[in-house]
């Protein structure tokens, strides 16, 4: 049986942390108005990226850039849920039940919607860049399933050195940057996808045991800095991926990010007092609540809603002015409009898949659960690399230091997600 979101937020316990939630809510709507505007699709239908047009821009991304509030959170949250589930297997499900259904129902969607375009001949022009561009998302999702498989490893970890922990993931991505810059290693640079988003992570583990009492100190030394690095370093000013940089502060994570992610963090924290007296009112909780319940599925088709107004208004003939032009931006309003209406139509035709299933108490296999959360996290990062063009013609992409194909990205994914929802057997229940 269902419940109606205000039976939900009536419902909410006194102790729960709603500031969290707002959060975690309000990090992902950042994220997907960040998309919509940065997507400058030109008469032709080319796609580029706004901050490479107006380069100036790209200083807002120290504010904007805000997947590590995100990560943060779900630090905060995973602590949480690991010591009232402690068994791995059920810990696992618990978490991801929400996160790698609709995932795959949105790879499942456009997955045969990439064969039959690519079979018709259809799969030119913006089709072809979006085929490409609505899987690159998914990188979010494989992190976050890395984050998870971790959580009780290292959430031990912290219950023993506290700050220390954190410390040490620090020192690990500082030594993983002087090896890639210094020593020019090959490769080792990737090793900070663990590092970097695991630290952001372990701060929220902190938060959880009351340990951030100087928020302030935490966000001016991030912002110190990251301002040094950008300013001596080899570390490029945008906190988010360009196109045909040499180096990203994105891809794979630098030392930089980490510094503007405890910016980030410092200064949310420094903003619980009135956030938390915000989401305390009536109307603004079941606004929260109601926005969690769809946050995931939203955040899967933003993309999607967004390359399908742009197509419509290529297909009716509708203008499209140069980007960042006085016109592009008077134009800004509407097309977010549209995009909202259509990620709202996506978002009722999909989130029965991001309801909530009976939670099993037994568990089950924790090695197949942590073999399955590896395929999984495997398959979705190799699939944000390919993107979905070229299916038939075998079209390949680097996963670290191997090379994927999306076909045998989307079967990782497939059999991860099944290992990890696998019923338990008889004996076991």
């Amino acid at each position: 049986m269902g419940f109606s979101v205000r039976e939900l937020a009536a419902a909410t316990p006194a102790t729960r942390d709603r500031y969290v939630d707002l959060l975690r809510v309000a990090s992902l709507a950042v994220v997907v108005l960040g998309h919509w505007l940065m997507a400058a699709v030109s008469g032709d239908g080319q796609v580029g990226n706004l901050l490479a047009v107006v380069p100036e821009l790209q200083v807002v991304t120290w504010v904007f850039q805000v997947m590590p509030v995100f990560f943060f959170v779900g630090g905060f949250s995973h602590a949480l849920a690991h010591r009232s589930r402690p068994a791995y297997a059920a810990f696992l499900r618990a978490r991801l039940q929400r996160l790698l259904r609709p995932t795959m129902v949105f790879v499942g969607v456009w997955g045969a919607a990439a064969l039959v375009l690519q079979l018709s001949g259809a799969d030119g022009g913006l089709t072809g860049v979006a085929l490409r561009l609505v899987t690159q998302p998914l990188w979010f999702i494989g992190i976050y399933l890395a984050m998870v498989a971790f959580t009780p490893p290292l959430l031990r970890l912290h219950e023993r050195y506290g700050w220390g922990a954190f410390a040490g993931l620090v020192g690990a991505a500082v030594l993983v940057d002087v090896l890639r810059f210094a020593a020019d290693v090959p490769f080792v640079e990737f090793l900070n996808f663990a590092f970097v988003w695991l630290a952001v992570h372990q701060l929220g583990f902190l938060r959880a045991d009351g340990m951030i009492r100087r928020p302030a100190l935490l966000a001016g030394a991030g912002l110190v800095g990251a301002t040094a690095l950008v300013a001596l370093g080899p570390y490029p000013l945008s906190m988010v991926g360009m196109p045909g940089e040499k180096v990203s502060n994105m891809a794979p994570p630098t030392l930089a990010l980490l510094c503007h992610g405890l910016w980030l963090v410092g200064a949310v924290e420094l903003l619980k007092g009135p956030g938390a007296r915000l989401v305390a009112r009536a109307g603004v909780w079941r606004a929260v609540v109601a926005a969690n319940g769809i946050a995931m599925t939203a955040f899967l088709w933003h993309l999607t809603a967004m390359l399908g107004v742009y197509g419509a208004m290529l297909g009716f003939g509708a203008g499209l002015p140069a980007p960042a032009s006085g016109a592009w931006w008077a134009q800004v309003p509407l097309r977010f409009a549209a995009a909202a209406v259509l990620t709202a139509a996506l978002v009722a035709a999909f989130r029965r898949f991001e309801a909530p299933g009976p939670i099993r108490r037994d568990g089950g296999s924790a090695p197949l659960a942590a073999l399955g959360i590896t395929l999984a996290l495997l398959g979705i990062l190799g699939l944000s690399a390919t993107g979905l063009g070229g299916l038939l013609e075998g079209h390949t992409a680097t996963l670290i230091a191997f090379e994927v194909t999306a076909p045998a990205a989307v079967a990782m994914a497939l059999v991860g997600w099944l290992l990890v929802e696998r019923p338990t057997s008889r004996r076991s229940r």
